[in-house]
């Protein structure tokens, strides 16, 4: 019994390894954007093409997510998964600098991407069970790791870009580094152990899994994740090249523009944890949502570089909660947090199917800046929704 403080601690520090890695290997690529349209010579509505393959790789692995977690378990899918999307991250430097091809590189962003969001749905489901074992709310905090992971990912993508070094070098060595700590990671997270000693309940069937699609309060969930995923996803996609070409900007100008935005994600999530625990998940999740459009429309009306640059951190700081959020709400009833969490992020996934599309099909008739207003659309969307994530009502015993 005396034990169990330290595990417990253990295991939360190494859910936050897990998130950061995530966020690293997530974030390394997509700064590098510029880097691969030039390796690739491709056209802004080619970009939106490439990016939405990645996507779809992710949505088609979250659809399955809760069945691969209920087979292999959370450890493994976490470790299986979280390789396979740095395999892919290795790929996309080696196939479209070196290699110069549009079809491998394809093949790599659907990896990463499907890698990323089935060990996604696994981490989110581990972080919201230490949650419940420590007794408050932290998974923001795990959704900071991750932050911090993107803004060192993008700040190296900047510093490495401005020495001239490829992104193959780069991809390669931080798949490198990230995977070998992955691997160490295994016998601190307890997340399976856990949920065999604490509950005598029937794991969910099938049929289960499959049913949480039709209650009514994880599809609105979904919704709040869908909105601020696509205000999220939109700046991880189209900030950079928009600053690049809107503002005719140099390739690390745009990656610095993406830290802001990712550091801006970063102090919201940390800040967020005593702001929830103020004022609830509703208000703030409202809150938010103002704050990224505000942010969001500094981005794209303001030329001037201090007030551009605050926008993005703002942008960043109003997209920051919806998410992790999102994945507490889903996971409150312990009991089918695996398919409930899936459900949510597959939803929410949804919007980088229709983030590259929509954005870069717009950006080719009025320009990438102008085209961002199309995500406040899709914020309001998340603002209406938010009631949703009222903390559910525990069974009795």
């Amino acid at each position: 019994m005396e034990k169990r403080p330290h595990n417990t601690q253990t295991w939360r520090n190494a859910v936050f390894v897990v998130f950061l890695i995530n966020g690293l290997g997530f974030s390394t690529w997509l700064a590098r954007v510029p880097a691969i349209r030039d390796g690739l010579g491709l056209s802004t509505g080619e970009v939106a093409t490439l990016l939405f393959t990645g996507a779809l790789g992710a949505v088609s692995g979250l659809v399955f997510s809760s069945h691969v977690v209920a087979w292999i378990g959370q450890r493994n899918t976490i470790v299986v998964f979280g390789l396979l999307g740095l395999l892919g991250l290795a790929g996309i430097g080696l196939s479209s600098e070196l290699l110069a091809s549009y079809a491998l590189t394809t093949v790599s962003i659907v990896a990463a991407g499907a890698g990323n969001g089935i060990a996604d749905v696994a981490m989110n489901v581990e972080g919201a069970q230490v949650e419940r074992a420590i007794g408050r709310t932290i998974m923001p905090w795990f959704h900071a790791l991750w932050s911090l992971g993107t803004v060192s990912g993008a700040g190296l993508a900047a510093f490495v870009s401005f020495l001239g070094i490829g992104l193959a070098p780069h991809a390669l060595v931080i798949a490198i580094v990230a995977g070998a700590t992955l691997l160490t990671l295994p016998r601190f997270l307890l997340g399976d152990a856990e949920r065999t000693e604490s509950t005598s309940e029937e794991p969910m069937t099938l049929g289960e899994r499959l049913g949480v699609w039709r209650e009514p309060r994880t599809v609105a969930i979904g919704l709040i994740a869908l909105g601020m995923a696509f205000a999220e996803g939109s700046a991880n996609d189209w900030l950079a090249l928009a600053i690049v070409d809107g503002r005719d900007a140099s390739n690390a100008t745009g990656a610095l523009w993406f830290g802001f935005f990712t550091a801006g994600m970063m102090a919201g999530r940390i800040g967020g944890v005593w702001v929830l625990d103020r004022f609830g998940r509703v208000p703030v999740l409202q809150a938010s949502a103002g704050l990224a459009i505000i942010g969001l429309a500094l981005v794209i009306v303001v030329a001037q570089p201090v007030v551009s640059g605050l926008g993005a951190l703002l942008w960043g700081i109003g997209s920051s909660l919806g998410f992790p959020v999102a994945m507490s709400a889903a996971a409150d009833d312990a009991r089918g947090s695996a398919a409930r969490v899936s459900a949510v992020a597959t939803l929410a996934y949804s919007a980088f199917l229709i983030g590259p599309p929509l954005i870069g099909g717009i950006g080719e008739s009025v320009g990438l800046l102008t085209a961002l207003w199309a995500v406040v659309v899709l914020i309001l969307l998340s603002f209406f929704a938010s009631p949703a994530a009222s903390p559910a009502k525990a069974p009795s015993p």
